[in-house]
Order: C-alpha cells, then sequence, then structure tokens
C-alpha cells in the first residue's frame, strides 16, 4: 500500500526539475529563459492611440495601402535587426 502511495504521489516541480539530467535542465533553464524573455516583451495594458493624426502630412504622398506595406517592411526589419543580433 505504502508503494502505491508513493507512486500516486504528485512530485512538486521543484523535485520534477531534479529528477532530470544534468543536460536536459540545462535545456529547461534555456526554455523557461527564452519565455521569460518573451513574458518580458508584452505590451502592458491596452494600446494607446496617441498617435493618431501623426501621418496626416503624408496623406498626399501615399495611400492608407501603402502606409501599411512601409509598417510591415519596418516591423519585419526590426524583428531582423533583432533575430541577428541575439543569434
Amino acid at each position: 500500500m505504502v508503494e502505491t502511495e508513493e507512486k500516486e504521489r504528485v512530485l512538486t516541480l521543484e523535485e520534477k526539475i531534479r529528477a532530470l539530467s544534468p543536460e536536459l535542465q540545462q535545456r529547461l533553464e534555456s526554455i523557461i529563459d527564452s519565455l521569460l524573455s518573451e513574458n518580458d516583451n508584452k505590451p502592458e495594458g491596452q494600446f494607446k492611440l496617441d498617435w493618431k493624426g501623426d501621418l496626416r502630412h503624408l496623406r498626399d504622398k501615399f495611400t492608407s495601402v501603402e502606409l501599411q506595406h512601409l509598417a510591415l517592411e519596418w516591423r519585419n526589419e526590426d524583428v531582423s535587426t533583432r533575430h541577428n543580433n541575439n543569434s
């Protein structure tokens, strides 16, 4: 009966980590660091629209679709730059 109870006992997270090999503990630490990094990059609160109207001076130069395409290019460049810096 005691053996059955021990097998059924739920391990704490700390106990589970200790049960892993050193290599798996290192992998887990890397995964946790990555998750924490993602969590730090999340915006807090609601989006602010305080920029509304700031591109009014560009209305005669670009259509809204062209501006959307430019914004996408800028975001992709930013992501590429961050990815290259982390490599």
